[in-house]
């Protein structure tokens, strides 16, 4: 037999298996068909717990079930009515259904609860581990895990098990027996999606929230407000939103906001909501112009911020504390019901603003920090009051010491070496370096030039290209070149879409499958049990078969690669290339 032939003999083997994504930590599979019939039951097994016990939280003791009723609802819609036929996944005129009738039978599912669910839960009492169980012979799914967060994943799991036969019915078909135990190597597993710098329909959200889902992320950090627009109303200032959106009705209302969360809630996503200060707060001045230093100068906007339009709240001002006190009041008791962080911001903080600022009058840095200290310590103090958690970035304990409690948590973008310096501190931290985890990189250049601008700034690259195609995502860990002990600082990461060039319109071929690539990083760890990193050939035709998926219940996911290398054995190409140091890489990618 030919080398050729032996890896298509290898490559039709493992085609049998389930292409899950992200990959579960323990995880066997056999060859062994079955058939889900889409009469199977949901049963909730003997000792499953109360949602709810006497010292945690509130609620009925139905809130775990609701849940967990709610979601089997959605698993079963994406095995019965959305699921792949996957054709893609295998040679051209291979037979690889089976046939109609064999192997065993489902008829139902078994969820065993051991545990009692946690309202808004803490980093440290999220329990989110599950086993799944496909027993050989048998026609019951077992699943068992401590919370309700566990069961979804476990569904999340089960939706990929299964696929649907080429010619319409009322069952789908998967191998087995499966033995799955699995759990998340990082606690926080989220997007940052920018929400002010263009406007996202709330129905793309609640999208965006369902794909999270289904790629076991956890987390939802929105960018509520910037410079640009302030699309969030407040009913104790609603100037702010009348005359910082966009457009009349290109706002969110409370109705709205509560919306997007209990939407998250019941698929086991926290929203992190931040109102960026005290710079990127342009658009308050439509309301409140005398809160705002240094608002859209021109032409030289760019000594001032980062980007136009300039304007940074005052330091040193009273009115300033007040609007901050007044903001709160009003917004976090509305997020506070549903998770215990608030976001406050603090990216790039412009210093030569400040000498504008009647109540500071320089651009010294060391001269400013001790006023900016004062309206962090106002701003989290205020925060505190409504018995939430702050999060800020990087800059404010790396460029300008601002001493913080140490329960904040500080989000890092800029290097690596950022968290470092940040967990050597003793604070806990969530990363995303821009090198590898912003999505919105190599757009190019959104502002327009002229004159010798023209010149220094072309081809008008942005500052952060090239794109960040999946497998540098990949190769990406929140905790890489960290010590053991800074990295149990590190709480997790989060991928990064920045609004400049993105909407609603391009957000989805934007975001996937690029983020499910980060999603397996923090679910599974960027290397396996045995301490390997994952391979490129073992992630593409899983991270193929996702992107399916994802597309099979409506999201615009671009392809992983060319339909011929996901028929073609997946991994082949690759050893191929290793196994003849004569074939020039760059003709295999660039010819057509």
């Amino acid at each position: 037999m030919t080398k050729l032939a032996v890896l298509l003999a290898a490559c039709l083997s493992l085609q049998g298996v389930s292409a899950l994504w992200p990959i579960p930590a323990q995880y066997t599979q056999g060859n062994d068909t079955f058939w889900l019939s889409s009469s199977v039951s949901l049963e909730f097994g003997h000792g499953h717990a109360k949602a709810f016990g006497s010292t945690h939280g509130s609620g009925d003791d139905s809130t775990s079930s609701k849940k967990i009723h709610t979601a089997w609802d959605r698993t079963k819609d994406a095995l019965f009515k959305n699921n792949i036929v996957p054709w893609k996944f295998h040679p051209k005129g291979h037979n690889f259904e089976p046939s109609p009738g064999s192997g065993t039978k489902i008829t139902k599912v078994v969820v065993t609860q051991t545990g009692e669910d946690i309202e808004k839960p803490d980093y440290q009492d999220m329990k989110e581990a599950y086993n799944l169980i496909i027993p050989a012979s048998c026609g019951t799914i077992y699943i068992e895990a401590e919370s309700s967060l566990g069961v979804l994943h476990a569904f999340s799991t089960l939706q990929q098990l299964f696929y649907a036969p080429a010619k319409k019915s009322d069952a789908v078909w998967g191998k087995g027996p499966v033995k799955i135990a699995d759990k998340p190597k990082f606690q926080h597993r989220g997007l940052n999606l920018d929400i002010s710098r263009q406007w996202y329909p709330k129905e793309t959200i609640l999208k965006t929230i369902d794909a999270l889902s289904w790629n076991k992320m956890n987390r939802l950090h929105l960018h509520a407000t910037d410079s640009q627009s302030w699309p969030i109303e407040i009913p104790a200032l609603p100037a702010l939103a009348e005359k910082g959106a966009y457009a009349p009705g290109l706002t969110y209302s409370p109705q709205d906001v509560q919306d997007i969360l209990d939407y998250a809630e019941a698929r086991g996503i926290q929203v992190i909501v931040e109102i960026d200060m005290p710079g990127h707060t342009t658009s308050i001045a439509e309301a409140y112009p005398e809160l705002i230093v240094g608002r859209n100068i021109q032409p030289n906007w760019s000594t001032y911020a980062a980007q136009p339009p300039s304007g940074s709240l005052k330091l040193n001002n009273k009115d300033v504390d007040n609007f901050i006190t007044k903001l709160f009041k009003d917004l976090l008791p509305r997020l506070n019901h549903h998770t215990n962080y608030f976001h406050t911001g603090g990216d790039e903080v412009n210093n030569a603003i400040y000498k504008l600022d009647p109540g500071v009058g320089t651009d010294d840095k060391q001269k400013i920090q001790p006023y900016l200290q004062k309206f962090i310590s106002h701003v989290q103090s205020e925060v505190k009051k409504q018995k939430m958690s702050p999060v800020v970035w990087e800059e404010m304990l790396l460029d300008w010491n601002i001493t913080l409690p140490q329960k904040t948590i500080v989000q890092t973008w800029r290097s690596d070496d950022a968290s470092v310096k940040t967990t050597t501190a003793g604070y806990r931290t969530i990363a995303g370096n821009y090198n590898y985890w912003y999505l919105d990189c190599g757009h190019g250049q959104w502002l327009d030039f002229g004159g010798p601008a023209y010149q220094k700034f072309y081809p008008f690259a942005d500052y952060c290209s090239p794109r960040k195609n999946w497998r540098l995502i990949y190769s990406y860990s929140p905790d890489q070149f960290l010590t053991k002990e800074q990295a149990k600082l590190v709480l997790g990461g989060e991928i990064h879409i920045w609004s400049e060039q993105i909407d609603s319109q391009s957000l989805d071929v934007m975001l996937w499958p690029r983020g499910s690539a980060a999603a397996e990083v923090l679910w599974s760890g960027r290397t396996d049990a045995n301490g390997v990193n994952r391979t490129f050939a073992d992630a593409s035709p899983r991270l193929g078969e996702m992107r399916e998926r994802m597309v099979a219940r409506g999201v615009q996911a671009s392809p992983v690669m060319q339909l011929w290398c996901h028929q073609v054995c997946p991994g082949l190409l690759s050893i191929s290339i290793g196994s003849f140091t004569n074939i020039n890489i760059r003709t295999l990618v660039t010819v057509r």
